[in-house]
């Protein structure tokens, strides 16, 4: 069953991620200092829950996630990519862009949208890539 997981970055500087759908008998969610800690906190609570549920003789769903960042957790996550880079790439100004990820402001849905096709495009390079 695939599901969606809300990755974000709390006002008090802590990561949560947490499954927005209904799952039957339990809910999933994560915290860390880190969206990585996030993630593995809320895996770790994923693999518990299915322990629990053999041990009931109950039938363990099998979940497949499908991740959702706010832009400061996937940049946090990602930290790989170069956020000037991005910007430039998504035709943001690389100073906006980095007040964006820090969270001093918010992006508006057309800056989500070039910077989601900027991102899709690397994607679509590096799935593309062989050496």
């Amino acid at each position: 069953m695939k599901v969606t997981v809300i990755m974000e970055k709390a006002k008090d500087g802590y990561y949560s991620c947490f499954v927005e759908d209904d799952l039957p008998g339990f809910g999933l969610s994560g915290f860390g200092d880190t969206a990585e800690a996030a993630k593995e906190d809320m895996l770790e609570a994923y693999k518990e829950m299915k322990e629990i549920q053999v041990e009931e003789g109950k039938e363990v769903s099998e979940l497949e996630f499908i991740y959702k960042y706010d832009m400061q957790s996937f940049f946090d996550y990602f930290s790989f990519l170069n956020v000037t880079k991005v910007a430039e790439l998504a035709g943001i100004n690389p100073s906006l862009m980095r007040q964006y990820t820090s969270g001093v402001t918010n992006a508006g849905q057309k800056q989500y949208d070039k910077i989601r096709v900027a991102v899709e495009r690397i994607s679509k390079e590096l799935s593309a890539a062989t050496f």
